[in-house]
C-alpha cells in the first residue's frame, strides 16, 4: 500500500520529545537551571538586518533557483534547448529589469547564477546589489525517497553545507533557501515530518553561523483531494514541529525568514476555496504557530495561478499582520515572462515588461491594494503539476 493512513503528530509527541529532551539535561547537570543562549556566530547584526531587508514593505522575492533540469524544462516549453547558453540569457532579462527593486527585495538563485555574469561581464550579484535586491542562494541537494515511511522524501544536502555556504558568503549571497516537501496523501507519516524538520533546523543553523539568513521552507504539496481543513491539520503539525526543532538547535528568530505553502484544499479536491477562505485559514495557522519575533513570511505559489496567488496574498493583508506577509515566487512570476520572451532578443523589452506588471500586481498585495481588474486569461490558468520536482 503505498500511501497509509494519517500517523497521528499531535501536541502530545512534540510534548514527550520536550520533556525527555529537558528531563535528560537536568538529570545531567547538579540540579542548577542552565539557560542556553541563542548562536548565531558573529553575524547575528547582519542577520537581523538581512532580514528585515527582504522583509521591506511592498516588496518580496523572486525565486530563479530552478536546477539546470527544471530550468530545461521551461526552456524546452517555448522550444529552446537546454543550454548554459540559453539559461544565461533568461536569468540575464529577468535580473537586469529595470526597476525591479522597487518590488522585489530578494532573488534566489540556483548555484550556476551566482557565479555568473551578463554578456558584458558584470555578475549577477552586483547587478542585483545596484538593484538593491539581496542575493539568496539555493543550497539544499534535492529530494530522495526516505527509507521507513509511507514513500515519502527527506531532502539531502547538510554534508559539506557549511563550507560551501562560507563560500556562497564570499560571492555575495546574503540568504539561503533549503526546500522539503510534506505529502498530505501518504501520510504524513511521524518519521517524514520529523525528518523535514530536522534537517530544516540543522540547516538553518549552518546558514546562520555563516552569514546567511535562512528561509525555512517546508513545503505542504497541493497534490491530493482533501479539504482545507485536513490541510490545516497538517500544516499546525509541521510547523509545530519545526519550531520546536529550530529552537532546539538555537536558530535566532529574528534572523529568519518562512516560506510556507498557504492553507488551501488539495489541487483535487471538489470545492475550490475562496481567497477570503485561504487567508482565514492560513493565517490563524501562522498565529498559532509562528513567534512574532520572526520578521518575514514570504510565500511560495505551488502551482496556483498568478493571479490566484497574489488575490490570496492579497486577502492576507486586509488587516495589520505580527509579521511581513509576502511573496517568494518563481513560476507565478515567470510563467507569462517566459511566454512572452519565447527566446527571441526582440522580445526581451516586453518580456521584462510583463515581470514588472508581475512584481507590480504581488507589490500591490503585500500592501493589501491589489484588485485583479485587466488581468489576462493567461496569467489565471492554474499551474499545478502532479508530484511536481525542481
Amino acid at each position: 500500500m503505498a500511501c497509509l493512513s494519517f500517523t497521528k503528530l499531535n501536541a502530545s509527541s512534540s510534548q514527550w520529545i520536550a520533556h525527555q529532551s529537558f528531563s535528560q539535561r537536568r538529570g545531567s547537570s547538579s540540579g542548577r537551571r542552565v539557560s542556553v543562549p541563542i548562536r548565531a556566530g558573529g553575524y547575528s547584526d547582519e542577520l537581523v538586518q538581512t532580514a528585515k531587508s527582504v522583509a521591506s514593505p511592498g516588496r518580496g522575492i523572486l525565486a530563479i533557483d530552478e536546477s539546470n533540469a527544471t530550468c530545461g524544462k521551461r526552456l524546452a516549453s517555448i522550444g529552446l534547448d537546454n543550454t548554459e547558453t540559453n539559461r544565461q540569457a533568461y536569468r540575464q532579462l529577468l535580473l537586469t529589469t529595470p526597476g525591479l527593486g522597487q518590488y522585489i527585495s530578494g532573488a534566489i538563485l540556483f548555484e550556476e547564477t551566482l557565479y555568473q555574469s551578463t554578456t558584458d561581464g558584470k555578475k549577477f550579484v552586483d547587478c542585483l546589489r545596484e538593484a538593491k535586491i539581496m542575493p539568496g542562494i539555493k543550497v539544499d541537494k534535492g529530494l530522495v525517497p526516505l527509507p521507513g515511511s509511507n514513500n515519502e522524501s527527506w531532502c539531502q544536502g547538510l554534508d559539506g553545507l557549511a563550507s560551501r555556504s562560507a563560500e556562497y558568503y564570499k560571492q555575495g549571497a546574503r540568504f539561503a533557501k533549503w526546500r522539503t516537501v510534506v505529502s498530505i496523501p501518504c501520510g504524513p507519516s511521524a518519521l517524514a515530518v520529523k525528518e523535514a524538520a530536522w534537517g530544516l533546523a540543522r540547516y538553518a543553523a549552518i546558514s546562520q553561523d555563516n552569514g546567511l539568513v535562512p528561509i525555512v521552507e517546508p513545503e505542504i504539496l497541493l497534490d491530493g483531494d482533501h479539504s482545507i481543513d485536513r490541510t490545516l491539520e497538517v500544516a499546525e503539525k509541521v510547523w509545530s514541529e519545526v519550531f520546536f526543532y529550530l529552537a532546539e538547535n538555537n536558530v535566532l528568530f529574528e534572523g529568519i525568514l518562512l516560506k510556507p505553502s498557504m492553507v488551501t484544499p488539495g489541487a483535487e479536491h471538489k470545492e475550490k476555496a475562496s481567497p477570503e477562505t485561504i487567508a482565514k485559514y492560513t493565517l490563524k495557522m501562522l498565529r498559532r504557530r509562528v513567534p512574532p519575533a520572526v520578521p518575514g513570511i514570504m510565500f511560495l505559489s505551488g502551482g496556483q495561478s498568478e493571479v490566484e496567488a497574489t488575490l490570496n496574498l492579497n486577502a492576507m493583508n486586509q488587516s495589520p499582520n505580527p509579521w511581513h506577509v509576502s511573496f517568494s515566487y518563481a513560476r507565478a512570476l515567470q510563467n507569462t515572462v517566459l511566454k512572452t520572451w519565447q527566446g527571441n532578443p526582440e522580445n526581451v523589452e516586453a518580456a521584462q515588461k510583463a515581470l514588472l506588471v508581475r512584481a507590480e500586481a504581488n507589490s500591490l498585495a503585500q500592501l493589501g491594494k491589489y484588485t485583479d481588474d485587466g488581468e489576462s486569461d493567461e496569467a489565471k490558468k492554474g499551474m499545478f503539476v502532479k508530484g511536481y520536482t525542481y
